[in-house]
């Protein structure tokens, strides 16, 4: 086995350099300072993250023209799609990570238009295999996991309109509370959703096996999902907060796909607790409120087929809230409705969203 190692390892370097010798030589002026930082911080060692000083040259070209920063993102593009080799892989989604993260917004744009016609599988590593080694055969789950929580992570940052724990949106979070409580109840909704689908992204992460704590490149990946783990619980801890405030408010609809929503985060809470173990007064207050809110929503929903509402045990809030649904859809057409610490007037509900539910 140490014989193999030791081989492998030599291979790796000797491809490393091949591909920096042929970027000098190919390369145009312009990119060639890109090119060997790509390739150099996405080198063939299993075991070690990206330099710091080459991502940091990536990123630099994230400060000049679009064309440039366009150019930056197809590299590393280019360079995820042509590999199988699993080290180099995970070190070109960390990097895709960074730029998320510490990118400048011209970066960031670039990368959240790539492809233009992208597809679901956004990165298209669902199938990546590299059995090369047993060291090899086992980041390989972790490139295609850690690929479908980026793709994830892209669709959520769209969805809130920003990137989720970037470094550049303080501006963002500064208005954040008083933007939220002018928001719809179904933006809510929606913002919610899919901070809890990327909380049931990281409890799919692989099993910790003997690479996890061993694997400095492996606990990148966590260091920088646990972060956006902190940030996606502030993110619902204040949607939350508001919908907390609205709770008389709320239409049946409403209710029903907010509690199931909470249900989900909730049946995550076991498989997230190790990314937070330092931050335990916070996350007590974060289930907390997750808990609170759902039992004064709906304490006496039944769930069954993953999350999805069965019935009321109580027969007699079915028969009220059809009651009530009769009532307002005499009125017509509805909105939804802001917080009542802003709002002004009446509000009703959506007839689609009424008959969808029994």
């Amino acid at each position: 086995m140490g014989h193999t190692t030791k081989l492998r390892d030599i291979i790796g370097l000797i491809k490393d350099k091949a591909s920096q010798s042929k970027a000098t030589l190919l390369s145009k002026p312009s990119n060639l300072s890109l090119q060997l930082a790509l390739l150099r911080a996405t080198n063939h060692d299993p075991f070690n993250p990206p330099n710091d000083k080459n991502i940091a040259t990536i990123l630099s070209y994230g400060h000049s023209s679009r064309a440039t920063a366009s150019n930056a993102i197809e590299a590393i593009m280019d360079r995820l799609q042509s590999t199988g080799n699993s080290s180099v892989a995970l070190k070109c989604l960390i990097t895709v990570h960074h730029i998320v993260k510490y990118g400048s917004f011209i970066l960031q744009d670039q990368l959240s238009v790539y492809p233009s016609n992208g597809g679901r599988n956004y990165l298209k590593l669902s199938n990546f295999r590299d059995n090369s080694s047993p060291i090899s055969w086992e980041l390989s789950s972790w490139v295609r996991w850690y690929a479908k929580y980026v793709e994830t992570l892209l669709f959520v940052s769209r969805v809130l309109g920003f990137f989720l724990a970037s470094s550049s949106n303080t501006m963002e979070k500064d208005n954040q509370e008083e933007k939220i409580s002018s928001f719809m109840n179904k933006d809510l909704l929606k913002e919610i959703i899919a901070l809890v689908g990327l909380m049931e992204e990281i409890c799919k992460r692989p099993d910790y096996l003997d690479v996890e704590g061993k694997n400095e490149l492996v606990d990148k990946v966590m260091g920088f999902v646990g972060e956006d783990y902190l940030s996606a619980v502030n993110e619902v801890s204040v949607r939350v907060s508001e919908f907390k405030e609205r709770l008389s408010d709320l239409s049946f609809g409403d209710s029903v796909e907010l509690v199931c929503s909470l249900k989900r985060l909730e049946d995550c809470k076991e498989r997230l607790s190790v990314l937070s173990t330092g931050k335990k007064s916070l996350m007590e207050s974060f289930w907390g409120l997750i808990s609170e809110v759902k039992d004064r929503v709906g304490p006496d929903m039944v769930y069954k087929d993953e999350g999805k509402l069965v019935n009321w045990v109580r027969r007699e809030k079915v028969s009220e809230s059809a009651r009530f649904g009769e009532r307002v859809l005499i009125s017509g057409d509805s909105v939804g409705f802001p917080s009542r610490r802003s709002r002004q007037g009446s509000f009703s509900y959506s007839r689609e969203l009424m008959e969808s539910y029994p």
